[in-house]
């Protein structure tokens, strides 16, 4: 039995310096492992490394011990490449390369090399959290995460955190995404930088050194996924490891103040993020095949006559699934050097003495993985002629299968890792010898004295397997009888990526009470509690003693279910999601607790609402990036569930900020959400930020936020919003009473319910109320069409051509009263409401003009301006500045009398409506919102604009400028310039040396 040792507050293990820098470099990695250094590569190809796969050449002598985990050869290099370590260009024919994961280094750089493995990666991480990969897209300049390579095809990416892999790679991507909740499992309150290696931008620049760590090369350089600091791998272990949240503290929701208890719930039901529709590797059509090798190798080559392909299968699960890999080996190959280059295609490290192939006939690829063949272990020297793959002097069409399966040869004992699932134990993992005798029980009985809490009992105390899946983590409690060298030999055969992906811990046997929000909308809206509770109970048979309704919505027709068990929230989810009540089809959503009596004194969390579908579509895009930038659990997407959701995760929070990208109408419809939550808010006056994203944008530029959005910096944005002032915008009712329609005798019964709306910018009845309708229409019949905001104007433009022979009747078509008296129309075609100082994208209707009749307006003075036009070329004329409105009227209580159908539009939201009443009033209090302030944003390098806000909170580091100064940190002093010879490449500007006083902000 052996314990590791965990030092201090670092979660790194073993000898030297914390390990950064490495494709799973989260702030929970820890239990390192042994330096190994891997057998030299022979004639054979694994992943990445075989002729034609990379820049290198075969053949090269092995290296002896080096860094951790990596098989480390030196190789010819046959075109330019760049170390990923210093990014710097390796100058001469000879390089170092990892047989497995691709990592390149300089000889001079190799002592250096903290970056695990990938094939041990999944055995550093400490806390494992499931990634949310989104559908295939192209990323240019990007670097698998995985084999390192670049995703010149289409890749994925995680929405949550940095990660970008082939799809290929997806099932070796560590669990080691951003833990953005508490959830039960070794919840802590420290928060730590959470690294993640590579894609950073060409021009970033180290923390400590303040030399250039990007590179568009190579996977090189680390950044912090929370505070966005960024650094050399090297450098990154001067930095003091608890982590601040940089520029953006007070806007972020702290993950230690939100907690969801998910258990099985995908990070994708977790997040609300919609799932992508892509097949994953291995399903469908065959997504991964012989054609082209999958993994690191991908480069398709033409086969030389001496080379064979072969597929790789690494368990009875790939054979059903049909999810092989692909390995290029020279026919002339031994048979234990095809068994090396095997393993390496699944990123196994371990002795290949202990594994066997096993080929796998026509009839097992239809799907008998039953079906048995050759066998051939790697313990032995093959002699010429033998049975392995690859036997020399036998032709290969009749001797060698094209399929092969590894096995693991059966072991009479394992040394297994047993993980504490509490923190401060002092230790990282404690290894024990299993035996056919083993048991759960006997496994927790001999743990418990290792790890201190032997006198608390057994009783109190289970082991939990926890499947680490790159896309989601499943944990099973074993039973107290269980074999556990029979289950390591099932989980072998089953995959044995999956066992490399296996872990176990030892966890205290407390009862959670279980408790998952549900919320579920589209309801039928006007019920009381329980009649929807009856509702549901006949759509979706839900059980009266384990859920029950603790929120009702009326108006909206949703409510929010707290389910007591987690196998009853998971059946209500995905039953919901395929339910229709009154041919409305229900929304389902897994809604996070805010725990905000642990938010910090000056926390004031952003909630953001971002509509995909608003002017060119961009919202996507942002999104993702504001998921990355914030905490996901605090960005909600308006497609799904509207604005609700948000409100009632952020009910508690004492004070906080909206953020809505979207159009006019967007804002609209966040505002009106806000108006009737607002009594059930503990903060009742949060003040609202524009992010424009439609075509006309016009509170958005009255607000300064601009014409539209164009591709800025989604970190300025959130910036600017932290810096913008408060003001008050006047809101406004309008009710909708077609009660008086026609007038005959039947119109009452056919005429439409009253409705009430609300107001923001201005109401249109006639000619441009008709243009937005016909606008309207278009986008919703074609809408892959409205990507850009110049096209939506040019289908304006269009509409509005075909009215210009609209004849002018809109006047004897309504009646208007103002203040309780009638007002005399002009002959127009169009009559307008107006409340802010823009109107149709930017166009100032009322005019600049004085006027003794009315009084100079304001967005917050409380009244209302009435101004007619008289046709499309009248409005034409407006919108080009040569003229303004017919000025008509000015108060704050209005009603229109519509004696025909006519179109109206509030805020961009058009619609035609009935004959009858529109009574406009003002809406209660005014709302808040967040006016971008005049100044422009800080030059990099002032003392505010630090990206974290000052270097001396982190553990008191200084950078002195000028050469030969030192870097004070936490752990001593290091040297500015260190012993020549790994000091990462100078900037790109040739300047050298390290910089002090400019900081770039994060990008």
């Amino acid at each position: 039995m052996a314990a590791a040792a965990e030092p201090g507050a670092r979660a790194w293990l073993g000898g030297g310096s914390p390990r950064q820098g490495s494709p799973t470099s989260s702030p929970e990695l820890g239990a390192g492992s042994r330096s190994r250094s891997g057998p030299g590569s022979g004639p054979g190809s694994g992943p990445g490394s075989g002729p034609g796969s990379g820049p290198e050449r075969a053949g090269a002598r092995p290296l002896g011990p080096a860094a951790p985990s990596h098989s480390f050869r030196k190789v010819t290099l046959t075109k330019p490449t760049f170390c990923h370590l210093c990014s710097d260009f390796i100058w001469g024919l000879a390089g170092i390369l990892c047989d497995v994961c691709n990592f390149m280094s300089h000889e001079k750089c190799l002592k250096h090399v903290k970056t695990p493995c990938t094939s041990v990666a999944p055995s550093l991480v400490r806390v494992p959290v499931a990634h949310c990969f989104g559908p295939r897209g192209l990323y240019k300049r990007r670097f698998c995460a995985v084999c390192r390579k670049g995703l010149e095809a289409p890749g994925v990416r995680c929405e949550v955190c940095e990660l970008h892999v082939h799809p290929d790679c997806v099932p070796f991507a560590c669990s080691d995404c951003r833990q953005c909740h508490q959830d039960g499992h070794r919840d802590h309150d420290t928060h730590l930088h959470h690294w993640r290696e590579g894609n950073l931008p060409s021009g970033a620049r180290c923390e400590v050194c303040r030399k250039t760590c990007g590179s568009s090369d190579v996977l090189a350089g680390v950044r912090c996924e929370w505070c966005g600091v960024q650094a050399h791998s090297v450098c990154s272990a001067a930095l003091a490891p608890e982590c601040t949240f940089g520029r953006l503290r007070t806007m972020v929701l702290p993950p230690a103040c939100v907690r969801l208890l998910s258990r099985n719930f995908s990070k994708m039901h977790c997040f609300r993020i919609s799932e992508s529709t892509a097949p994953e590797p291995g399903e469908g059509d065959d997504s991964v095949d012989g054609s082209t090798p999958a993994g690191p190798g991908r480069e398709v080559m033409a086969l030389e006559s001496s080379k064979q392909t072969l597929k790789i299968f690494d368990g009875n699960d790939a054979v059903q699934r049909n999810y092989f890999r692909a390995i290029t080996v020279p026919r002339l190959a031994k048979s234990q050097e095809v068994l090396e280059a095997a393993l390496r295609a699944y990123y196994i490290t371990e002795d290949p003495q202990g594994f066997q192939l096993q080929a796998l006939p026509a009839p097992a690829l239809a799907g008998d993985s039953g079906a048995s063949g050759k066998v051939w272990s790697g313990g032995t020297t093959q002699e010429e002629g033998s049975r392995g793959p690859g036997a020399r002097d036998v032709p290969s069409a009749i001797r060698v299968p094209e399929a092969w399966v590894i096995c693991a040869l059966p072991r009479t004992q394992e040394v297994l890792k047993i993980y504490p699932a509490w923190l401060k134990v002092g230790v990282a993992y404690v290894s024990i010898r299993v035996t056919p005798q083993s048991t759960a029980r006997t496994v927790v009985l001999e743990v418990l004295p290792l790890l201190g809490r032997q006198a608390e009992g057994r009783k109190s105390f289970q082991l939990v397997e926890v499947l680490m899946g790159s896309r989601q983590v499943q944990r099973t409690v074993l039973a107290d009888e269980e074999p556990l060298l029979d289950r390591l030999r099932e989980i072998r055969q089953t995959s044995l990526r999956q066992m490399s992906q296996t872990r176990f811990y030892v966890a205290e046997s407390r009862v959670v009470a279980p408790r998952v929000s549900l919320f579920v909308g589209g309801l039928p809206p006007g019920r009381s509690p329980q009649e929807y509770s009856s509702l549901l109970d006949e759509a979706v048979a839900s059980k009266a003693g384990l859920v029950s309704v603790s929120h009702v919505y009326s108006t909206q027709g949703a409510v929010v279910l707290d389910v007591a068990c987690f196998a009853e929230a998971e059946r209500l989810y995905m039953l919901v999601r395929d339910t229709a009540v009154h041919g409305r089809p229900l929304t389902a959503l897994v809604l996070p607790d805010v725990l905000h009596l642990k938010l910090p004194p000056d926390c004031r969390p952003l909630l953001v609402f971002v509509n995909p579908r608003s002017g060119g579509l961009k919202g996507r895009d942002l999104l993702c990036s504001f998921r990355k930038l914030l905490n996901p659990h605090q960005v909600f997407e308006l497609t799904n569930g509207g604005p609700l959701p948000g409100f009632h995760v952020f009910s508690q929070v004492p004070c906080f900020r909206v953020l809505v990208c979207g159009g006019d109408g967007t804002v609209g419809w966040v505002l009106a959400a806000l108006e009737e939550m607002r009594h059930r808010l503990a903060c009742p006056e949060p003040a609202v930020a524009i992010l424009p994203l439609g075509t006309g944008n016009d509170l958005g530029r009255v607000l300064r936020w601009g014409a539209g959005y164009s591709g800025e910096d989604p970190f300025s944005v959130l910036v600017s919003v932290d810096e913008a002032d408060a003001v008050l915008v006047d809101r406004w009712t309008i009710l909708l009473d077609a009660h008086e329609a026609g007038g005959g005798e039947n119109s009452v019964a056919d005429a439409e319910p009253p409705k009430i709306v609300h107001m923001s910018n201005y109401c249109g009845i006639g000619i441009d109320a008709e243009l937005s309708l016909d606008f309207h229409q278009a986008r919703e019949e074609e809408p892959g069409k409205f990507t850009s905001r110049f096209h939506n104007k040019g289908v304006y433009v269009r509409a509005g051509l075909q009215k210009l022979s609209h004849p002018r009747g809109l006047h004897r078509a309504l009646r208007l009263q103002a203040e309780q008296q009638e007002v005399e129309l002009p002959s127009i075609e169009g009559l307008i409401f107006i409340n802010i100082p823009s109107w149709g994208s930017g166009a100032d209707l009322w005019g600049s003009d004085s006027d003794s009749r009315f009084e100079k307006p304001r967005m917050d003075d409380g009244l209302l301006e009435v101004v007619g036009v008289t046709g499309v070329v009248h409005m034409g004329q407006v919108q080009g500045g040569l003229r303004s409105g017919i000025r008509i009227a000015q108060g704050s209580y209005f009603r229109v009398t519509l004696l025909k159908a006519t179109p109206v539009q509030v805020d961009g939201e058009p619609w035609v409506q009935a004959p009858g009443h529109m009574i406009i009033s003002a809406a209660g209090p005014k709302v808040h919102m967040l006016r971008k302030a005049k100044q422009k944003p800080r030059k990099a390098g002032t003392p505010k604009d630090v990206r974290a806000d000052g270097a001396p909170a982190r553990g008191g580091l200084q950078v002195e400028a000028g050469p030969g100064a030192a870097l004070a940190g936490p752990g001593g002093v290091w040297p500015a310039q260190p012993e020549p010879g790994w000091w990462p490449r100078s900037d790109r500007a040739g300047t050298g040396g390290p910089r002090g006083g400019q900081v770039v902000p994060r990008r």
